[in-house]
């Protein structure tokens, strides 16, 4: 037995075995992702470096990190080595984006296969898959509303997830979808619905999908300025990575022309609201205002390091 463990512990000292060992780990138990963009802003924030459970929703076929190159055959055609549990409604994921699968999001599942989606200015409303006796014993009278004959549920996560919010700061916001065709989802008229009827179409106040089987539709919680679902469909599970587990650095790496302007037609981390923060009533575009989110820039986030995201998720959100 001393043997063996002698010659274990020569393999894990060796440089082969370290890499070997670091790639175990990434491929089958966690792995680390940066924030990107501010689609989950007031819940996470662009610059949380966190490490994501590979292993929540099953084991992802293993790709070589940073190229994305998968080193096993899909053996299941589903995406993963081994099944598991799909992504529950309200949880934050981990995923690929179907168009681009070398490219990783993190988003919120709000709605799995079978489930209907309207989704108006300022306005989400889910028809649950199970049904409207579901829908009444799980949901307060204030929250149901009935539409085209059937119970849906008025911005389900508001209150469970209160990061969630519609602040548009971009070209992501309801309009922009209404005037691209709707995105990934089909311009309607809900005559019961309390919203502004745009000139589209004959007349259109919502955008409507259902949800495929074994699918799960991706919001982001800064939902006026996010990139996800509503533009480029549900997201099938073979796409599905991990569930974030914690924040293990942060910091702030933005330039005052990024968080100003943004960097590209969604302008996801186009943040004014920070800029406001850090400069008061100081105009936005003066060079007082760089001045001062120069100081800021770089800063270290030390109050977010070591928290678990559920906490995040869960708690007061950043302002």
């Amino acid at each position: 037995m001393k043997s063996l463990f002698k010659l274990l512990y020569r393999f894990a000292s060796s440089w082969t075995g370290t890499i070997i060992i670091v790639l175990i780990l990434i491929f089958f138990v966690a792995q680390s992702f940066v924030i990107p963009s501010g689609s989950m802003k007031r819940t996470l924030l662009i610059g949380d470096f966190l490490f994501a459970k590979k292993y929540s929703y099953g084991i992802p076929t293993p790709h070589l990190p940073w190229l994305e190159i998968p080193v096993l055959p899909d053996f299941n055609d589903n995406g993963h080595l081994i099944d598991g549990p799909r992504p529950k409604r309200g949880e934050i994921v981990i995923f690929r984006k179907p168009q681009t699968p070398k490219i990783h999001f993190v988003k919120r599942c709000v709605a799995v296969g079978g489930d209907e989606i309207i989704y108006a200015d300022k306005q989400l409303l889910i028809h649950f898959h199970e049904g409207d006796n579901y829908i009444q014993e799980n949901y307060p009278p204030e929250k149901i509303q009935k539409l085209n004959g059937k119970l849906w549920v008025k911005n389900p996560y508001k209150e469970s997830y209160r990061g969630i919010s519609y602040n548009p700061e971009s070209a992501t916001s309801f309009e922009y979808l209404l005037v691209n065709d709707g995105g990934a989802m089909e311009p309607i008229l809900v005559a019961e619905l309390d919203a502004p009827i745009h000139n589209i179409a004959g007349g259109v106040n919502a955008l409507y999908t259902k949800v495929p089987q074994d699918h799960f539709y991706m919001v982001g919680d800064n939902r006026d300025n996010s990139s996800d679902s509503r533009f480029w469909g549900p997201v099938a599970y073979r796409y599905i990575v991990g569930k974030p587990w914690a924040i293990y650095f942060s910091f702030e790496w933005r330039s005052y022309d990024l968080v100003l302007n943004g960097s590209d037609i969604y302008g996801n981390d186009k943040d004014h609201t920070d800029l406001r923060r850090v400069c008061g009533d100081i105009a936005l575009d003066s060079q007082q205002c760089k001045k001062l989110w120069d100081k800021e820039r770089f800063r270290v986030r030390w109050h977010r390091i070591g928290k678990s995201i559920d906490s995040i998720s869960e708690g007061v959100p950043i302002p």
